[in-house]
């Protein structure tokens, strides 16, 4: 069977193209699949529930979801180090300190899964230590929109399943 995304030739009964992971026999754009809508809350729990897992893929919703969720609460946290416990703003305060080691597995986690959405390696996480240009890097992946469909990664997160 011929893959209509990339024209790799697969075995009769694949359900997956071996070139580009594609459903066969399905078109990932007239597919009658509903498309899942993660919301504000589901996305800060799937990211706490899969807060060690670096498999699979996460869609920019819930990317961008629990990314500002974990902006807002270190905004109010930096406010209660510095009104409640009256730490100076310049000084890395205790409350701080805690929500930030305690969201850096999640986070990035949720990062890694997301470069798997655009079909990259997790490793490419890395260039958040390559200052300014690779942050602008990443910044443009995130945005990115992911895969349609499988790749080798996983299923389409946008995708209902059958769970």
């Amino acid at each position: 069977m011929k893959c209509s995304t990339c024209g790799n030739d697969n075995e009769e009964n694949a359900q997956f193209c071996g070139g580009c992971g594609a459903a066969l026999g399905v078109s990932p754009i007239t597919s009658s699949t509903p498309q899942v809508i993660v919301d504000f809350p589901e996305a800060v729990k799937l990211g706490f529930q899969r807060y060690i897992d670096f498999s699979g893929r996460s869609s920019r919703a819930e990317y961008w979801w629990f990314t500002l969720f974990i902006v807002l609460v270190a905004v109010i946290v930096t406010a209660v180090d510095t009104v409640v416990l009256g730490t100076d703003l310049r000084d890395i305060g205790l409350l701080s300190t805690v929500w930030d080691l305690a969201t850096l597995i999640p986070s990035l986690a949720i990062g890694v899964r997301r470069l798997h959405d655009i079909d990259k390696s997790g490793w490419w996480i890395l260039l958040w230590f390559v200052l300014v240009i690779g942050w602008i890097v990443l910044l443009v992946w995130a945005i990115k929109r992911g895969d349609r469909g499988p790749n080798k990664y996983g299923p389409d997160p946008r995708m209902a399943t059958s769970q």
